[in-house]
This record gives structure tokens, C-alpha cells and sequence, in this order.
């Protein structure tokens, strides 16, 4: 076996992985804290892919700095919709079934919204360090990559920060852990609930121009992210932020490794053969909820 193919598989994987953890963080918080499932958040990441796209393409804005117009455009957007179509929900018994017919509307909707502007074609970010890679030895690093690596890492250490080091972020916690108690000690439950999703669709947002570093995108590209949120929230607990980064982290090396050694329709198979397994084992995921 070639341990250079090996540790540069699980080097790749690694960074593909931060940046599945960090879309799933925010998809992760949401289902934990409100009980809804935004089957949308990906497409939220896939729009803020193509707003970088636009700003790279007409303005030259980098990736990375796009982030500084997509993630409170998207957050605003985000508070708007929680204001009128998801906070009424929360008067459902159970709102879990209503939140993801809602939102694969919401999802459909930015699709075809998506087709309209930017058409089907597939798209790539192409920058001016898109080509160049830091060689290390017998491994090489491509510059997307790393950039994508560092934005990941960089979001995740902000939203942990951000749930145990501020006011609002420890009343979102205590939202997930004991609502009725929250709302004892005056946490506003509707106020924390649009926060968070907020949050989320601005982790969706970083999350998407990361994945837009690493991959071409087209409008249903959402699809294929959103089966991996699903796996990344599975795997690492609901209302997990260090469970969803350690899934992320998990399920990008195992991606790697799988697709250095076996053919791509075998891919997914092992991927999603490794979710069943978890599924019988340990169906509250491999790690417990610290929000």
C-alpha cells in the first residue's frame, strides 16, 4: 500500500470534512434547539456558492472575502422568514413534520431562483491561487483547499465561542437544554429561536462558499450537501457543535480514503453503509449534545 496516497487521501479528507462540519453546525442547532428541520439550509449555502461566484466574476471580489456581504444578507433573510413562515409553526403540536415540508419549499423556491439568475450550468471559483499549491514534502496542498480548510475551522471556532462565551449565545443553550426553565429566568424563546436560525443560515453561508473552494456547484447541487448534513448531524449528535465538527472531520476522511482506493459508485455505498451502522448501534449519535 502506498502510504503517501494514504496520509495525502486522509490530509484531503480532512479538509473536505471541515467544511461538511461546519454546513452541518448550523443544520445540527436548528433541529436541536427549535425542533426544525431546514431542509433548505443547504440551499441557503448553494446561493451564498453562487452570490460568491457574482462578486468574484463582476466585481473580482476573493471567495473569502464575499463572505462579508453573503453571511448578513443571508442572516437578515433568514430572520425575515423565521418572522413570517416559521414562527408560526411553533403553535403546531409537533412541529418537526410542518418545518421540512416548509422548508423543501423554501428549497425548491431558491432553487428554481437560482436557475433563473445563474441557468444550470455547473460552476467553479476560479481565483488567482486557484492553480498554485504548497508542496510539502511528497504531499501537496491545493491553495482552494487550505482556504477552504482555514474558513471552516475559523467558522466553527466563532460559533463555539459564540454559544459559550456570550449572553445570547448561553440563552440559546439553555433554550435546547430546558425551554420551560429558559423562559423562567426571561430568555425569550421566539427571540433566541430567530437568532439561532439566523446563525445557522449564516453558518450555511460560509459553509457554501467553502464547499464552492473545493468543488464546481450548480443549482441542485444543494441535494447532493444536504444528504451529508443529514449523515454529519447523524453521526455527531443533534445540537452537537463538537460532535458535528469531530462527524465532519470523520465522514470527509473516510470520503477520501474511499475514493483514492475504490471506484466512485462505491463511494456512497460505504458512506451511507456507515450511517446504518451507526443507526443500529448508537442512534443518539457518537456524541452527546453540549448546547
Amino acid at each position: 500500500m502506498n502510504l503517501t496516497l494514504v496520509f495525502q487521501s486522509m490530509f484531503s479528507g480532512i479538509m473536505m470534512g471541515s467544511v461538511f462540519a461546519l454546513l452541518g453546525i448550523g443544520f445540527s442547532l436548528v433541529w436541536g434547539v427549535m425542533k426544525v428541520i431546514n431542509i433548505s439550509h443547504a440551499a441557503f449555502g448553494l446561493l451564498a456558492a453562487f452570490m460568491s461566484y457574482t462578486l468574484l466574476n463582476v466585481w473580482g471580489i476573493d471567495p473569502i472575502l464575499s463572505i462579508a456581504v453573503s453571511v448578513p444578507l443571508l442572516f437578515l433573510a433568514a430572520c425575515v422568514i423565521y418572522r413570517f413562515l416559521i414562527a408560526p409553526l411553533t403553535k403546531a403540536r409537533d412541529i418537526i413534520v410542518p418545518s421540512m415540508i416548509l422548508t423543501f419549499g423554501i428549497a425548491i423556491i431558491l432553487e428554481n431562483l437560482m436557475l433563473l439568475i445563474w441557468s444550470p450550468d455547473p460552476r467553479l471559483l476560479t481565483t488567482a491561487y486557484t492553480s498554485k499549491v504548497v508542496i510539502l514534502g511528497p504531499f501537496y496542498f491545493q491553495y482552494p483547499r487550505i482556504a477552504g480548510f482555514l474558513l471552516a475551522c475559523a467558522g466553527v471556532v466563532v460559533i463555539h465561542m459564540f454559544l459559550k462565551k456570550t449572553y445570547t449565545g448561553k440563552a440559546v443553550r439553555a433554550a435546547w437544554q430546558q425551554r420551560d426553565a429558559a423562559q423562567l429566568y426571561g430568555v425569550n424563546l421566539r427571540w433566541i429561536s430567530m437568532i439561532t436560525f439566523g446563525l445557522a443560515v449564516s453558518s450555511a453561508a460560509a459553509g457554501g462558499v467553502g464547499m464552492a473552494l473545493l468543488y464546481s456547484f450548480e443549482p441542485h447541487t444543494h441535494n447532493l450537501w444536504l444528504i451529508y448534513l443529514f449523515l454529519v448531524v447523524i453521526v455527531g449528535g443533534v445540537g452537537s457543535v463538537l460532535g458535528a465538527a469531530l462527524a465532519g472531520l470523520t465522514i470527509g476522511i473516510i470520503t477520501g480514503l474511499s475514493m483514492a482506493f475504490l471506484p466512485y459508485q462505491w463511494v456512497n455505498l460505504l458512506t451511507f453503509a456507515l450511517l446504518m451502522i451507526i443507526l443500529i448501534f448508537r442512534p443518539q449519535g457518537l456524541f452527546q449534545s453540549e448546547v
